[in-house]
């Protein structure tokens, strides 16, 4: 087995020399076979080398040369051999190996204790580092989990707002198509007055008709200015909301990238092809917030939003009672006005109030009719779509590939489909013609009606010269802002 760091070539990985016999020359040194592996990342990191060397044994001088001596031939006869100093003796001997294998028990007691210790902390550090792995996932997990909260409450705060702001701005729109339409009663009004100023003799009297007329002037300047004035508040309402907006949508952009970022450092693995070295990044420290201010600002953010809706909504019914006060008071005063031209007018011919009644209810009717027109027309448009969908749908299916081609439920959901929306095409269609054959009718019978009118112009004079003119008075939906 290669350890990670180590060579095959090193030296305490070559046979042990006997400790009893001198060494041959070595071809190398300890160190110069062994070559020092770098860990990557870690540049200030020296290489690891084995702190045991496996050490010669010298013997003794002496030991050394009567070796040599001994390799040598003999120089001296047999017969004085025993005149020779004596060499080892067997306990010597038996010494010299039993040294020989306790340190060598020894040594591999040390490198047995050594593997086990490395085996049990590389196997520490292994648990320890993927324990820290998954401490760090699972708080970026947590962060995320809080990112998709006040993500979400942002996205919920901000669609509130908008709907609320386009609440107010259609509220100032209605506001101001609303002044607009008092602008033709009002004209309508003063020269009824300046119309009725030409009356002659008896005539000329301050009767209720004028009276009604007056009151009616003096409300519909009343309401143009209140309503220009809730418009003004509206406006500067609606710069408020749009600083909030701004801050919400920046908050929530600033939290969808760095919920970007943080699901990508969420998904990152130690297999992943991204991921590199960056020396010193743990030292850099550029935050801006802790998670209490973090969490604080978009609280703080989300309280403005309230606030500003809470004021939009004031404003928006404030708007919505001023509107609907304004319809009903300026409707009751041109009632008013209205009844008193009526009574006026009944004092000279009973017969052109009935026709006259007549014809309103055939201008309204006709109104009706002309809205009925519109919105069958628009329903029919709005029936085509869902047929060219229902349609397309059965046209790709036509496409799918041999026993793809399945009349599953689908397939009779979608003919189905066709069927319904084209017979409610026809019905639709059948009425229109129906309705616009009735607005014939209607338009043909207020000719009929004013052609009867036109015959009684001599008895109507200058009221009802007034009358036709106080025709044209705006209908309540346009009275409270729609057009």
């Amino acid at each position: 087995m290669e350890f990670l760091g180590t060579t095959q070539t090193a030296s305490y990985c070559s046979p042990r020399r006997t400790c009893l016999f001198p060494d041959p020359v070595p071809s190398s040194t300890t160190q110069d076979s062994y070559q020092s592996y770098y860990l990557p990342g870690y540049r200030y990191l020296s290489s690891w080398r084995p702190s045991l060397y496996c050490k010669r044994t010298l013997a003794p001088p002496v030991a050394d040369e009567r070796l040599g001596s001994a390799r040598r031939l003999p120089t001296v006869l047999p017969s004085l051999r025993s005149a020779l100093h004596a060499r080892y003796s067997p306990h010597d001997w038996h010494e010299a190996t039993a040294a020989q294998l306790m340190g060598s028990e020894a040594s591999r007691r040390w490198a047995g204790r050594l593997n086990s210790d490395s085996m049990r902390l590389m196997q520490d550090k292994d648990q320890l580092t993927h324990q820290m792995q998954e401490g760090s996932r699972r708080n970026l997990g947590q962060r995320l989990s809080s990112l998709d909260f006040w993500r979400a409450e942002l996205v919920y705060e901000l669609d509130y707002l908008l709907n609320e702001s386009q609440a107010l701005e259609t509220a100032k729109k209605r506001l101001e198509c609303a002044a607009d339409e008092l602008q033709g009663p009002l004209k309508t009004a003063l020269e009824c007055l300046y119309n009725r100023e030409k009356r002659m003799g008896i005539d000329l009297v301050h009767d209720d008709v004028e009276k009604c007329l007056i009151k009616e002037v003096d409300l519909l300047k009343d309401w143009q200015a209140r309503m220009r004035k809730l418009a003004e508040r509206i406006s500067q309402q609606l710069g408020i909301n749009r600083d909030v907006q701004h801050a919400l949508e920046q908050d929530l952009s600033d939290k969808n990238s760095a919920h970007f970022i943080d699901q990508k450092c969420f998904n990152l693995r130690n297999t992943s092809d991204s991921i590199n070295f960056y020396h010193g990044v743990e030292k850099i420290d550029g935050t801006v917030s802790v998670p209490e201010t973090w969490a604080k600002f978009s609280e703080d953010n989300i309280k403005a939003s309230q606030r500003a809706r809470a004021d939009s909504a004031r404003l928006h019914d404030e708007t919505e009672a001023a509107l609907e006060m304004a319809s009903e008071e300026t409707w009751s005063r041109y009632t008013s006005t209205n009844l008193a031209f009526s009574k006026r007018i009944s004092e000279i011919a009973n017969t052109k109030n009935k026709l006259q009644t007549q014809l309103a209810k055939t201008l309204q009717e006709i109104f009706q009719t002309e809205n009925t027109i519109l919105l069958l027309e628009r329903s029919i448009m709005a029936k085509e779509t869902p047929l060219k969908v229902a349609q397309t749908r059965l046209e790709e299916r036509t496409k799918r590939p041999n026993i793809e081609l399945c009349r599953d439920a689908p397939q009779f959901q979608l003919i189905k489909e066709v069927f319904t929306i084209d017979n409610t095409l026809q019905t639709l269609k059948q009425r229109l013609r129906e309705a616009h054959d009735t607005l014939q009718m209607l338009v043909l019978n207020k000719s009929k009606l004013e052609h009867e009118l036109s015959v009684k112009t001599n008895s109507f004079l200058i009221d009802k010269k007034c009358m036709d003119m106080r025709k044209t008075f705006p209908s309540s939906p346009r009275l409270v802002g729609y057009v």
